[in-house]
């Protein structure tokens, strides 16, 4: 199935701009810079990268929104759903582990990663679809999935490793980065918010106002809230205010983490709807073959890595990323900051143009497969 469908453009302008900042947080794995820090250059580097995921994920839902509207076809989304996901998820357990690594020793290590989990998001949302449940009712269920979470984890189990962490090791040895829960609230989060952005332009623009403001503020409230109900003790060596504002739990996405990332990116999306420009054009580049630019960059990455690692005098060392994205860089062989972030320049300098190839091949459906990537 490969229905030619409208696309929103602030869709598109707002996934190519964290297709971008994802690329900051990959290539600091490979630089051996940590996932945070006291400093706000080491703490935003991580945490602008954040957003990645959630907006991933609902917009996933978004697009099969579109998609299922383009066919009026329940049972062809859910089948085109169900295929793209087991692709993913195949994917995940092979060439993006590949390229991660760039070793075949599967017997060493495998992981659990955020493609394996929009691949069986989208089975499931499939499988939901065929129920008949209307856009708005998927969506509300979604919401009430993000909510309750926490009671997925009173359930026992290795495979449940998969759905949410509770007491147990995930089976095989697979390293569970991205449960299903509550990113699959999310992906159906997404798809019954894809009755707003198929609205007009005026209607959408003022409900993504009113919703990513309104989550932005609840966020601050709750978050706010919390904080000042745990004063710390006097002397006690705690980070300062901004960083316990922001420092929420992503592994699993709490509901703090995702009010934190999809409040501003739903208002980013009435800001930029109608933008034109070389600069939305950018953007837009990206965020219309997400998964074609996902499956360039890691490897492109991972070889600028080995080339840097050369260049800076600390030889190319492979098995320093032999558990990537879990990398063991020695902290005397780690990048600066100013490092890393000349070789995420050049990485995406050399993927525009493949992407805006692949787009405009896309779009004129070169190739059946291409729906799929």
């Amino acid at each position: 199935m490969a229905p030619r469908v409208s696309r929103v453009d602030s869709l598109d302008i707002v996934r190519g701009l964290v297709c971008v900042l994802m690329a900051i947080d990959h290539v600091r794995v490979y630089a051996g810079v940590p996932a945070g820090g006291a400093t706000p250059a080491l703490f935003f580097t991580r945490w602008i990268t954040h957003f990645c995921a959630p907006v991933f994920v609902m917009f996933a839902g978004t697009g099969a929104y579109f998609l299922g509207r383009g066919t009026g076809d329940r049972a062809a989304l859910a089948r085109f759903l169900a295929i793209r996901g087991l692709l993913l998820v195949a994917l995940e357990l092979t060439v993006i582990r590949f390229t991660w690594t760039f070793n075949l020793n599967w017997s060493n290590f495998m992981l659990a990663g955020v493609i394996w989990m929009i691949g069986w998001c989208m089975v499931l949302l499939g499988g939901v679809v065929l129920t008949g449940m209307s856009a708005r009712a998927i969506g509300v269920v979604g919401i009430a999935i993000i909510a309750v979470q926490q009671v997925f984890g009173l359930v026992p189990g290795s495979w449940w490793q998969f759905i949410y962490p509770s007491r147990g090791e995930a089976p095989f040895g697979i390293s569970v980065l991205y449960v299903i829960v509550p990113w699959i609230g999310v992906m159906m989060a997404g798809y019954g918010f894809g009755e707003i952005m198929a609205a007009d332009r005026a209607t959408r623009r003022r409900w993504c106002l009113r919703i990513g403001l309104g989550a932005t503020a609840l966020f601050l409230i709750v978050a706010g809230a919390l904080i000042a109900a745990n004063t710390p003790a006097a002397g006690s060596n705690v980070p300062p205010v901004w960083i316990r504002l922001l420092a929420q739990n992503k592994y699993p996405a709490s509901q703090l983490f995702l009010l934190m990332t999809l409040g501003p990116a739903i208002t980013l999306l009435a800001l930029v709807d109608g933008a034109a420009g070389q600069v939305a054009s950018f953007f837009k580049t990206f965020g219309r073959v997400p998964m074609f630019y996902y499956l360039l960059h890691i490897p492109l990455i991972h070889a600028a890595a080995l080339v840097m690692n050369a260049v800076l005098g600390n030889g190319i060392h492979h098995e320093w990323y032999a558990t990537a994205p879990y990398a063991s860089v020695p902290q005397t062989a780690r990048w600066t900051l100013g490092q890393l972030y000349l070789v995420w320049a050049i990485v995406i300098a050399i993927l525009y143009p493949l992407c805006a190839w692949y787009g405009k091949a896309k779009a004129n459906r070169s190739l059946r497969w291409m729906s799929y990537v």
